[in-house]
């Protein structure tokens, strides 16, 4: 796989997060957060999608990008592996979405993320609901066309939970 551009997201946690959601979690730029918010895991982000690298941003709209993003937050860390997409639009100005399913907006990063805002460690989500700093950061790779046979079919595993 090669490596391509990275990034780094500075936010924090607040004490409504709940991480609950059952198939993504964001992360967003705007300052409060309230109890009905059950896939921000949070805010205050120094980023939107829109102001990620353009480099990043063109390597991630390809159907071969995977994305390696690390949440660390404390000592609690965890890390993401979902897809890029050739149909990732990537302009919204505050939200960032990881997804598990397919669906793509303007706030997706990814699509077919093998951790939502529910199957977060809850010792990293506890770290965020003390409002915690948190950094993100994505790494993408590119799967070449000979590997790819070989890279487990996340869309295939992850369907049944759509």
């Amino acid at each position: 796989m090669k490596n391509l551009p990275c990034e780094r997201l500075i936010c924090y946690g607040h004490s409504n997060v709940r991480a609950l959601h059952r198939s993504t979690f964001e992360i967003t730029k705007e300052e409060s957060l309230t109890s009905s918010g059950t896939c921000i895991i949070a805010i205050q982000a120094d980023k939107g999608i829109c102001e990620l690298d353009s480099k990043f941003r063109t390597a991630l709209a390809s159907d071969s990008a995977l994305l390696v993003t690390t949440l660390t937050a404390g000592t609690e860390s965890c890390t993401i592996k979902a897809r890029g997409s050739s149909r990732l639009i990537l302009n919204h100005p505050t939200d960032l979405v990881w997804r598990r399913s397919s669906y793509i907006d303007s706030r997706t990063i990814a699509i077919h993320a093998d951790n939502t805002a529910e199957t977060l460690p809850r010792n990293l989500v506890a770290a965020l609901v003390k409002e915690e700093k948190m950094t993100v950061d994505m790494k993408i790779f590119t799967i070449p066309e000979e590997e790819r046979s070989s890279v487990p079919q996340i869309q295939a595993f992850f369907h049944n939970f759509v």
